[in-house]
């Protein structure tokens, strides 16, 4: 394997709904529970890892890691409007003091999907005010945690909607189903419109991209107001999209619609963060799905894929790229332990071409709430028994454990190639 620069990052990504369980106050909680629901499941307790943070913390730390991607759950420290949690907030303070005791470097997602019932209830993102109170949000978090952060990442995946209908990764169902769901949400809370930011109707999903674009501008605006150092950026699902011979106007099309705007957006920042998990095939009459290996959502299992998506995100992006997800749905482990080493040692090679890339996070720490598909598919480095909430290690953390001791070993002395975030 090529050298990673010595100051390259090497973590685990999490998030809050999809670990921490119990997220009452959370638009997707009421949305869990909306008749009908898109979800397969409600999240429940998910891994119960708001009382288990520092045990979570030993387990990432127990493979030599040393970041931490996690998200603050804003409807915890907002759970209605105005009403501002000082114990919330006294929680992720002490996870962060946790991450850093560890040799943990924390890495914060302002807002990953979910966001408070009030705030869904008032129009989410399409609400005139939405910017302003995602900074207010912003501004207090900072204030509380912004001075040991390592990085943080405003949103994540503002264009996953656009992803799962270019791609047809949802049935036509699904989306009569998740505007039935959005309007009986609607009724229930009282008020005229209901959205959530990962279940966005066709219809006005320009419109929430153009919403989440202001909102990402007034995150960063507020967290560099009070760090001017701190690294901020956006992080975006991106596939890896590849021509056959006559599909790259497919192809290209694809890009346009999928990800270049925020990769556009993302030449204000600091990195663009990038979230790969397959690859598309695009022949002269669209879409091809060739022979070969698959992951749990039916795409190409190409170990480097991740390699092609992070060189598109500099090239168009212009800034470093921060591997802020990627991993392998999968019930079948050997497949994961298999997947990753091949894929680091292309992403090494990218590296050793010269595209700059801060770390890797790999998605995700535990088997978790995976949204409207519930508990069913795995990615996770480590099991967890839905009845005990017990973690049990798979053979693919001591892969990625061993894989990282292998990498520092081999980056002592080599080029630095991007500076570490202060």
């Amino acid at each position: 394997m090529q050298p990673f620069p010595d100051d390259f990052l090497w973590g685990v990504a999490t998030s809050g709904h999809q670990t921490e369980g119990d997220n009452v106050h959370s638009d997707t909680w009421f949305l869990e529970h909306a008749e009908p629901t898109l979800f397969r499941e409600p999240s429940g307790p998910a891994c119960g890892s708001w009382d288990r943070v520092e045990a979570d913390l030993d387990l990432a730390a127990g493979l030599g890691l040393d970041a931490f991607r996690f998200s603050v759950e804003w409807a915890r420290v907002e759970p209605a409007r105005g009403e501002v949690s000082v114990a919330a907030l006294d929680h992720y303070d002490h996870l962060v003091d946790a991450a850093l005791v560890r040799g943990l470097r924390p890495l914060v997602t302002y807002n990953h999907f979910t966001s408070p019932h009030w705030f869904a209830a008032a129009g989410s993102w399409l609400a005139p005010d939405a910017a302003d109170r995602f900074a207010d949000q912003v501004d207090r978090v900072t204030a509380r945690i912004g001075d040991r952060l390592q990085a943080a990442v405003t949103l994540n995946e503002p264009n996953l909607e656009q992803l799962l209908q270019a791609s047809g990764k949802l049935p036509p169902e699904a989306e009569t189903l998740k505007r039935a769901m959005l309007d009986s949400a609607a009724r229930a809370a009282g008020t005229e419109r209901y959205y959530s930011s990962n279940v966005v109707p066709a219809d006005v999903q320009d419109a929430f991209c153009h919403a989440m674009t202001r909102a990402h501008r007034a995150a960063r605006s507020a967290a560099k107001a009070l760090r001017s150092d701190l690294p901020v950026g956006v992080s975006i699902a991106l596939a890896d999209e590849r021509a056959l011979p006559g599909g790259e106007t497919h192809r290209d099309a694809r890009r346009a619609a999928v990800y270049d705007h925020w990769l556009h957006v993302a030449r204000e920042d600091d990195f663009v963060g990038v979230q790969n998990y397959e690859v598309f095939w695009h022949g002269p009459d669209g879409e091809v799905v060739p022979e070969g290996p698959r992951n749990g959502m039916g795409s190409s299992a190409d170990p480097s894929s991740l390699a092609g998506a992070v060189r598109y995100a500099h090239e168009v992006s212009r800034v470093p790229v921060l591997v802020t997800e990627h991993g392998m749905q999968t019930e079948d482990d050997t497949e994961r332990a298999a997947f990753l080493p091949a894929s680091l040692e292309l992403l090494a090679d990218e590296v050793a071409a010269g595209t700059p890339v801060l770390g890797y996070c790999h998605w995700t720490l535990l088997d978790n709430f995976e949204w409207i598909f519930g508990y069913g598919p795995k990615l996770g480095l480590f099991a967890v028994d839905r009845a005990t909430l017990e973690r049990t290690a798979k053979p693919s953390a001591a892969v990625y454990r061993d894989l990282v001791a292998t990498a520092r070993n081999h980056s002592r002395g080599s080029a630095r190639v991007v500076p570490a975030p202060a």
